[in-house]
């Protein structure tokens, strides 16, 4: 063992440094949407910090190949080693919705209210069309890959509830089905959740909540493997004067 070097001071640090970041973004600006651009940055930057370089973060919209956008999404990960294209305009992002494997509301604090926004938010993602073509290899093709789940959630800061990672926050996440629901989040003063196969949601209170979180969110996307091949020739026709 390096004498000096602590792996739990250095998991415990990476949650330090992400709850400091958003408790000093809450003190420190007093305007409410610039408080939750702050917020929305701070879990964007750990994203693409510490995430593998095949995924990326950023605030967008989703488009699908029938020119049908999702609602502004303020936390997406996407895919960019195999996705072909991502379109930014005056600092806007959309990309395809074949790319996406995680979708996330951001604020301040969790609520009734703001589960449900990134319920809804969730569902107008999945709801997007996703194309997948056959792979081709050295000895021929592969099936279309089966489109993954995409995940989705909310990430905070703090919880209204008391205690605030209890039933009212179980109960919020209950009214999610479907498109609808959401699988993983954290509550960095506190905790996070994350959905099982035997019980939907499992709350891991206390603790480092961020490192905690980003390690689950990581595994979970590890078993999406890779996004489905995209037909890039259902997006071109739009360059045609009626091609959609």
């Amino acid at each position: 063992m390096t004498a000096g070097w602590s792996l739990e001071r250095v998991l415990a640090g990476l949650h330090d440094d992400i709850q400091q970041r958003l408790e000093r973004a809450r003190s420190t600006f007093a305007h409410s949407g610039t408080k939750g651009d702050a917020s929305e940055g701070i879990w964007i930057e750990l994203f693409n910090k510490y995430l593998p370089a095949r995924y990326q973060a950023a605030k967008c919209h989703v488009v699908d190949s029938n020119g049908v956008f999702s609602h502004q999404i303020d936390v997406a990960i996407f895919d960019r080693q195999y996705s072909p294209f991502i379109a930014t305009f005056e600092g806007q992002h959309v990309i395809p919705s074949e790319s996406v494997y995680a979708v996330f509301e951001a604020k301040q604090t969790a609520t009734a209210e703001y589960v449900g926004y990134a319920q809804d938010k969730a569902a107008s993602v999945r709801k997007l069309y996703r194309t997948s073509l056959p792979i081709p290899h050295a000895g021929g093709t592969y099936a279309p890959k089966p489109l993954p789940h995409i995940l989705a959630g909310l990430l905070t800061l703090e919880s209204d509830w008391n205690p605030p990672l209890g039933d009212s926050l179980m109960k919020a996440l209950a009214g999610g089905t479907g498109d609808r629901h959401l699988d993983i989040g954290c509550v960095a003063a506190h905790g996070f959740f994350h959905c099982s196969e035997s019980r939907c949601h499992v709350v891991k209170p206390g603790g480092k909540p961020a490192t905690a979180f980003l390690l689950e969110l990581i595994a979970q996307i590890q078993t999406s493997a890779t996004v489905p091949m995209v037909d890039v020739r259902a997006y071109a026709r739009w360059l045609t004067p009626g091609g959609g």
